[in-house]
């Protein structure tokens, strides 16, 4: 069959095989390096966000200019996940894919979720804890680690709802990138296909879960060391986990459901034709 979309990257129909394949790699990984490549996977998501940080925290940029340079930035985060390789909650609802045609039970896509949620979580905060030790959080006179709290604050403070959808909306473009840095055959397909995703959704004020795990405890141990801005406001773990699990739930609803098994459903005669 002649594909209907030709360049020298992997069509379409190609890339819904390559990632039903690498799924059932990952859904039946062993617990230690799927738990390590976890832990990586939040440390580099946390690293984006620290970019992110830096570009919110420059006043003399205007809304238009600070919210695409911070999502320029931010794109490290899941070029580093794809390119060195690790496992990032957010990517592996894609394993969807492979659940629906048959390749891997429900326990196992339910298994690599978890351990991987957790250890992008582990990964996130344990890189919170160390940029907070190295005194980063005062570059800038302060400003950083003011701009890490408000955007914590406005983060625990969002309507769950609205956590939610910006949560689907988040992961639809977070996978569209995974998907399309499947095409890619080389280093600079994967940037260029990961950027431009990745810069939309982090403009646009999407909600990513591992970036939130990265920010809000960041956030807390700036407040606890003397750097909230009020004593009426401030990030807490329950508030943290307020915004978290309707992020989370948006998450998996944008990229298992609205990217995945949408392409589940587009191309799954591909591996029965073969």
């Amino acid at each position: 069959m002649v594909e209907l979309y030709g360049s020298d990257a992997f069509a379409p129909r190609e890339v819904a095989r390559r990632i039903a394949t690498v799924g059932v790699a990952k859904a039946r990984m062993a617990a230690l390096p799927l738990l390590m490549l976890g832990v990586l996977a939040g440390a580099f998501i946390g690293l984006g966000s620290m970019l992110f940080v830096i570009v919110q925290a420059d006043a003399t940029l205007g809304f238009a200019a600070a919210q695409i340079a911070s999502g320029l930035v931010f794109s490290l985060g899941l070029l580093l996940v794809v390119v060195a390789g690790a496992e990032l909650f957010t990517g592996n609802n894609l394993l969807a894919m492979a659940w629906a045609d048959g390749k891997i039970t429900s326990a196992e896509l339910a298994r690599n979720w978890v351990l991987v949620c957790l250890a992008n979580f582990a990964g996130a905060a344990g890189l919170a804890v160390l940029v907070f030790a190295s005194g980063h959080t005062g570059m800038n006179e302060g400003a950083v680690g003011r701009a890490v709290v408000r955007i914590a604050l406005a983060k625990q403070a969002l309507p769950w709802w609205e956590a939610f959808f910006r949560g689907v909306l988040c992961n639809v473009l977070v996978c569209m990138a995974v998907w399309m840095a499947m095409a890619g055959r080389s280093v600079v397909d994967k940037a260029v296909a990961v950027i431009f995703p990745i810069s939309a959704f982090v403009a646009a004020g999407f909600e990513h879960s591992i970036a939130n795990m990265y920010l809000m405890p960041l956030a807390m141990l700036i407040q606890h060391a003397g750097g909230a801005p009020s004593a009426q406001a401030a990030v807490t773990w329950p508030g943290m986990a307020a915004n978290l699990l309707p992020v989370i739930a948006g998450n998996l609803l944008g990229g298992s459901v609205l990217v995945g098994l949408t392409y589940h459903v587009i191309y799954r005669g591909a591996d029965a034709a073969h």
